[in-house]
Formats: structure tokens, C-alpha cells, sequence
């Protein structure tokens, strides 16, 4: 159940930096949705709403853009504002609920920025390879995953895949779908690395009191919830 999201105060919400907060970090295709889905949380609007809402219009854009020109507009807000979708987050305001799910941050400066802005918020990162990651937005088909592609572009992104995936492993993502596909996808693992350095948050979070790390490729959606659920009761104690 998504719960409302405002940057105005009302009488019916508190600060988001006063509430408990479970914020899941980590790059598309590492298995947030699943998660999400899984944990039955009441959330809040997601990291895709939050931009549409707060961020794109902005600079003059309204959804639905290519992938590539919203990396382009977020790269632009975190110039200005460090903390990126963090900031937005931890200036709004949410209902008071014993833990609000919120679905998610990217890179290191926005982990670090709440890390210092939410006290309250507890922190689940998921990873996964890139190769991972590309096979999973095969198989997913959103419609939001769409960028630009032209034909010139074709040999730059192969040069692309040499930092991200092995020869074998774009094999075999080209034996899942067809060259355009592939391409296509890859081209949003491609920027997602370079705008956000996954290692980033691992080195933030990995061994912190108020984090949780979970390799998606290792457990299945029910061991996550196990371990996330483990994680939440001991903060309770």
C-alpha cells in the first residue's frame, strides 16, 4: 500500500527525518521490486515518482523520457544538490507509521546524505553483477526501460560492454533477446555505472550498524525476507 509524500507540512504527517524509515538502495535490476513486493511494507512513492514529481519538472521535463535523458536531468539535480533523491526525501513529510518502506537510493553521495538526514532510516542494500542485472531487464519487459538507440551507436556500446560484461557473459545475453534488445539494456547498466558507483554504497554500508547487505544472486526472495526481517527485529531490541 503506497502512503501520501509531500514536501508541504500538514497536520496529518511528520518530518520523513522523524520516521522509521526501511530504505532499499542498489541499481536497476538487482531485485528491489521483488523485495518490495515480498516484504508487504506500506511505502511510500518510489524513487521513479519521486523524480517525476519533484526533480524533472524542474527543468522543464514530464514523464515518460528516455532512460538516458533522465541519468542526464538527475546527474544536473545532484550538481545542485548533492544528496540527490535523498535530499527530496528527507525533506518531505509522511504519515506517522511504526516503518514506511522507501524504494531506493543510488550511489554514495545519496547513502551518505542520509545517512546524516535520516536517523531513523535503516538501510537494505541488494547487488548483483551487471550481467545479472542485463538479464533481468530482458526478461522484464517495463516499458520505462526504453532509451534511444541508433544504429551509429551500436559499436560504441559493444566498446561499453568490454568494462561491464565478459565476451561470454554478452553472449549470452544476446541468446536471450535480439541485438536492439540487448543493446538497449545495456546501455542503461552502462550509464547506471557510470552515473553510480555501486561500490560506493557497499563501502558505506558494508559492517554498519544500521545496514543490512544482501547479494541477490546468492539468496532467493524468501531468504531476503527472512534477513530482512531478522535485520528489522533486531533493532528492536
Amino acid at each position: 500500500m503506497e502512503v501520501a509524500f509531500s514536501l508541504e507540512p500538514a497536520p496529518s504527517l511528520v518530518p520523513a527525518r522523524e520516521a522509521p524509515l526501511l530504505v532499499l538502495v542498489g541499481l536497476t535490476g538487482v531485485g528491489k521490486s521483488t523485495l518490495v513486493e515480498a516484504l508487504g511494507l506500506p511505502r511510500l512513492p518510489d524513487r521513479r515518482e519521486l523524480v517525476d514529481r519533484f526533480v524533472l519538472p524542474r527543468y522543464g521535463a514530464e514523464p515518460p523520457i528516455p532512460r538516458e535523458e533522465r541519468f542526464r536531468l538527475t546527474r544536473r539535480f545532484r550538481e545542485e544538490f548533492p544528496g540527490g533523491v535523498a535530499e527530496v526525501l528527507a525533506r518531505g513529510y509522511v504519515p506517522p507509521k511504526p516503518l514506511l518502506l522507501f524504494d531506493g537510493l543510488r550511489g554514495e553521495g545519496e547513502v551518505a546524505y542520509a545517512l546524516e538526514h535520516l536517523p531513523r532510516a535503516r538501510f537494505v542494500l541488494l547487488h548483483a553483477r551487471e550481467a545479472t542485472r542485463l538479464k533481468r531487464l530482458l526478461s522484464r519487459q517495463d516499458a520505462f526501460d526504453r532509451v534511444r538507440l541508433a544504429p551509429e551507436e551500436e559499436a560504441r556500446l559493444k566498446a561499453l560492454a568490454q568494462g561491464v560484461l565478459t565476451e561470454e557473459e554478452l553472449a549470452e545475453a544476446l541468446s536471450l533477446a535480439p541485438l536492439e534488445e540487448v543493446l538497449a539494456k545495456l546501455k542503461i547498466v552502462a550509464e547506471e555505472k557510470k552515473n553510480y558507483d555501486p561500490e560506493g554504497p557497499l563501502r558505506l554500508l558494508e559492517g554498519h550498524p544500521r545496514a543490512l547487505v544482501l547479494d541477490t544472486e546468492a539468496l532467493s526472495p524468501e531468504e531476503e525476507v527472512l534477513a530482512v526481517r531478522r535485520f528489522l527485529q533486531e533493532g528492536l531490541r
